[in-house]
């Protein structure tokens, strides 16, 4: 019996090195509106629980499903967003974007005080085996990042990468079927067209 995970990229959120370090920052106006629309979107699809990021922006884009299908958000530490580089000092959004690059294409690679594809799969590929488990034959949703999304989805089939990441949005919704731990499918429910 397939098992089905809804990864669900966050929605808009303003971003600040600040705000990450303590646990990023909550949705704007449109994030909350975008986040009603995710929830309109999967109720109906028997959702069994709900995951998240620990992080505020990922929590709260899957609080209006949580709450329209009266379930608790389950989070885990481990599925917060991979730093690219430091979170102390600012880097330019062209160097940022070359790093991302060069990390999924070498996953042993990170700008200083980042973390690797390879250190982010180690810390949360346990966390999603550990659901296709716990919920063989379920659907789960996953409150999310666009950068460990990928790293998620890139351990399960290596296509997935810097192209992929570079065309989500904020939110996303993916589908993804498994059956027992090996990824069958991946189709794009919604995209909201925001970067």
């Amino acid at each position: 019996m397939a098992t089905h995970i809804y990864f669900v990229r966050h929605g808009i959120a303003p971003f600040s090195l600040e705000l990450e370090r303590a646990g990023g920052a909550s949705l704007s106006e449109q994030g909350k509106a975008d986040a009603k629309r995710v929830a309109e979107l999967l109720g109906n699809e028997k959702i069994d629980a709900i995951i998240s990021s620990s992080y505020h922006r990922a929590k709260e884009t899957v609080t209006p499903l949580a709450e329209l299908l009266k379930k608790e958000i389950i989070q885990y530490d481990e599925l917060i967003e991979r730093p690219i580089a430091s979170l102390t000092y600012p880097i330019p959004d062209e160097q940022l974007l070359l790093g991302i690059e060069k990390s999924f294409t070498d996953i042993d690679f990170c700008m200083p005080e980042g973390e690797t594809t390879r250190q982010a799969q180690e810390r949360a590929i346990p966390i999603i085996m550990k659901l296709l488990s716990d919920y063989q034959g379920k659907k789960i949703v996953i409150g999310t990042h666009g950068n460990i999304m990928t790293i998620i989805l890139k351990y399960f089939d290596s296509n997935y990468g810097f192209e992929f990441w570079k065309q989500t949005s904020k939110p996303d919704i993916y589908k993804l079927e498994f059956n027992e731990k090996e990824l069958r499918s991946v189709a794009r429910l919604w995209t909201s067209n925001k970067r």
